[in-house]
């Protein structure tokens, strides 16, 4: 699979003609940011809410097209996706080395967020403590920010080939509250390493420097008062000829909230075949209000 750092730049938007997408914007401190979704069905009745993140330089129409399967399972389940477009392709995340304008503007995501979320409360009556983010890349470097500065509004987050800033590379301030948390990193991964170092985009865009894939897991789970190991599980290798096979390392007890890693053996920067992972995003999701996620009938 090609590298997907600007996941669905290039790629049009497919969808069930009965789809009726959506382009709208907000006004955030003198900007418009935009955002896509399809409108959901008459019987939604305070849907949940996720937000699909793109990665750097892509854009969330791309996205609308990599979590198409994810779309479909989520409009089955009285669940309402929205797709932001970062500013000028670029999230202002967490990481202070980022050179891209909307860190070096200082974008105020929290308002964005917080302005999509009163949007669609105002609109489709979603319920509030249903919100949930996943993100590529970029994108996960944004859904990290969600979850350090903003957990209160997100009820769990997934974060895609992305660890934690290293501290010196740090220019968030964290809650030091926890939020659920799935984390999906492939051990070959050039760009993100799965065992921390130097992030270096094309034409040596230099985005400093990440924790370890571990590092990041142990985070959220001493947020959330975890102690000790996680359980291990080897996800079936449906495609045994990808190269890649899948370990799920979970810290889950009552009343906590779950901290996850998918650890992709020899994954890329890229996703997995055995598993689409906006899919197990949802069921991640889903399963932190007590809600099943069957397997949509045409899979």
């Amino acid at each position: 699979m090609k590298n997907i750092l600007s996941c669905g730049l290039f790629l049009s938007f497919i969808f069930p003609v009965k789809a009726q997408r959506i382009n709208d914007s907000i006004q955030i401190e003198g900007h418009y940011r935009a955002f896509h979704f399809n409108k959901p069905s008459q019987s939604f009745r305070q849907p949940n809410l996720i937000f699909v993140l793109h990665g750097s330089g892509g854009n969330g129409l791309g996205m609308m097209t990599a979590a198409t399967k994810m779309e479909k399972q989520a409009s089955a389940q009285n669940t309402l996706v929205v797709y932001p477009d970062g500013y000028q392709r670029y999230w202002n995340e967490c990481r202070k080395s980022s050179p891209a304008a909307a860190n070096r503007e200082d974008v105020n995501e929290q308002a964005f967020f917080k302005g999509m979320i009163e949007y669609f409360s105002q609109r489709y009556q979603i319920q509030k403590k249903h919100v949930f983010a996943v993100g590529t890349s970029g994108g996960g470097h944004m859904a990290y920010k969600l979850g350090l500065t903003m957990p209160a509004s997100f009820k769990a987050i997934t974060a895609i080939i992305a660890n934690l800033p290293d501290t010196d590379n740090m220019d968030c301030v964290p809650s030091g509250k926890p939020v659920a948390m799935m984390i999906v990193n492939g051990t070959e991964d050039p760009i993100n390493p799965y065992n921390g170092g130097l992030v270096m985009l094309g034409n040596n865009v230099n985005m400093g420097t990440v924790r370890s894939s571990e590092q990041t897991l142990a985070y959220w789970a001493d947020l959330a008062r975890y102690h000790g190991k996680p359980t291990e599980e080897t996800l079936a290798d449906t495609d045994p000829t990808d190269g890649k096979r899948i370990e799920r390392y979970t810290y889950k007890a009552k009343g906590k909230p779950e901290v996850v890693l998918l650890k992709v053996i020899g994954g890329k920067h890229d996703y997995p075949n055995d598993i689409d992972v906006h899919q197990e995003a949802f069921t991640f999701f889903m399963r932190q209000i007590g809600q099943s996620t069957p397997k949509p009938a045409n899979e």
